[in-house]
């Protein structure tokens, strides 16, 4: 664990919005840095900027990172049909269908942990008694794997993805024990299919075709260490940023579903899922001359598109984000990416983050955290970072 800036992801700094402009990363390697919504969005649209050049086998690594998330396996890192196999073979199981069948029983397990953090009394962790095991708790039934301690699951997550926590043998240890696991499980699930994710996955793969098994690995391991992160994340970040900040929309919460439904949008728009530095993490690389936002970018050049920086645009977003949450957005938000890597959880997690912060509210209405921000001591995740604890009571 480390304690990072005390400021809150919400009112964290981003770049000032701006024509795309020339940054290096820490090796020195030249990238274009693109931060307007527009230039953003074309960015992530265009299909001449392609993830796996980056990761061509004879290339040097720009990004020195041996996360699941940046292997060449991972379905981020894929373009063409390479990649719209993956999506096929993964994409149904987190359809907004599919997951609009999960919510009765995403919304079980939210009143589950709500009963035990009212049986157990104030005061409680809003981190360890709810936003913790919310996900986990959801990612056990989905992919039907109950027999993996959550504990387990933990470690995976906050190793196997070169979290700030993880030392290089650390990660590599946590990444050979999933990636084993993730093989053996797909090799249980062709043997035995269950009604669950994994087999639904698995079926779906074969059917497509032409999925090369490190790939399929890759994406079960990532499913089964990484799916509570973000839901993890957003939710401890949205308490702090609800309960100190936000008085009045947390009594609104506490009946109106759609109200809920627009202040789940607001916040995953609002609360970045990326510190600064992480935010040339994820390149792409252009495969022809491209025109944006008055600069060319030449073939073969290296971009990241800060997505935070362009969910900030005064030009896309006018008026101060904080005022009003209830007031749906004039853009789409680019928290969770946009065109063919739209993020395919994205579904799953705004359900979980609607249903954990209403229910929470109608059930607590005069929740409050007992320690100020100054106080707060972060965790650091993947790609981001949240609190350790919200110590509350009511």
């Amino acid at each position: 664990m480390s304690v990072a800036p005390t400021v809150p992801l919400h009112r964290a700094e981003a770049p000032v919005p701006g024509p795309p402009r020339l940054v290096e990363l820490p090796n020195g390697t030249p990238v274009w840095l693109v931060t307007r919504y527009d230039d953003v969005h074309q960015v992530l649209t265009d299909p001449r900027f392609g993830r796996s050049p980056v990761h061509e086998p004879d290339t040097s690594p720009v990004v020195d990172s041996p996360s699941l998330l940046d292997s060449r396996e991972a379905i981020g890192q894929q373009d063409g049909d390479a990649h719209l196999r993956l999506r096929r073979a993964v994409g149904r199981a987190f359809s907004p269908r599919s997951v609009e069948h999960m919510r009765p029983w995403v919304a079980a397990v939210v009143d589950g942990l709500l009963d035990n953090l009212v049986e157990k009394g104030p005061p409680a962790d809003l981190v360890t008694d709810y936003a913790l095991p919310l996900p986990c708790t959801v990612i056990h039934r989905l992919l039907a794997v109950d027999d993996v301690p959550i504990e387990q699951l933990l470690h995976w997550a906050e190793h196997a993805f070169a979290g700030a926590v993880a030392t290089p043998e650390e990660g590599d240890r946590a990444r050979s024990e999933l990636t084993a696991f993730a093989a053996a499980l797909i090799t249980e699930r062709r043997g035995a299919p269950g009604d669950d994710v994994v087999s639904s996955v698995v079926r779906a793969a074969e059917s497509e075709g032409g999925i090369p098994e490190a790939a399929l690995v890759n994406l079960i391991a990532t499913m089964i260490a990484g799916g509570h992160d973000t839901t993890m994340t957003m939710l401890s970040n949205s308490l702090l940023y609800l309960l100190t900040e936000q008085p009045a929309a947390w009594g609104r919460l506490t009946g109106d579903e759609q109200a809920a439904a627009v202040l789940t949008e607001r916040l995953l728009h609002l609360i970045p899922l990326n510190d600064h530095d992480e935010r040339l993490g994820r390149l792409l690389a252009a495969t022809a001359d491209v025109r944006i936002g008055g600069v060319t970018i030449r073939s073969g050049d290296l971009v990241a598109a800060d997505r935070v920086a362009a969910n900030r645009d005064p030009a896309a977003f006018p008026g101060n984000p904080h005022d009003d949450l209830f007031t749906p957005l004039p853009k789409p938000s680019l928290v969770f990416g946009a065109g063919r890597h739209y993020c395919l959880g994205t579904w799953l997690a705004r359900a979980e983050l609607q249903l954990a912060l209403q229910r929470l509210a109608g059930r607590l209405p005069d929740l409050r955290l007992t320690l100020t921000v100054d106080d707060i001591v972060w965790r650091r995740g993947a790609v981001s970072r949240s609190p350790l604890h919200l110590p509350a009571a009511w």
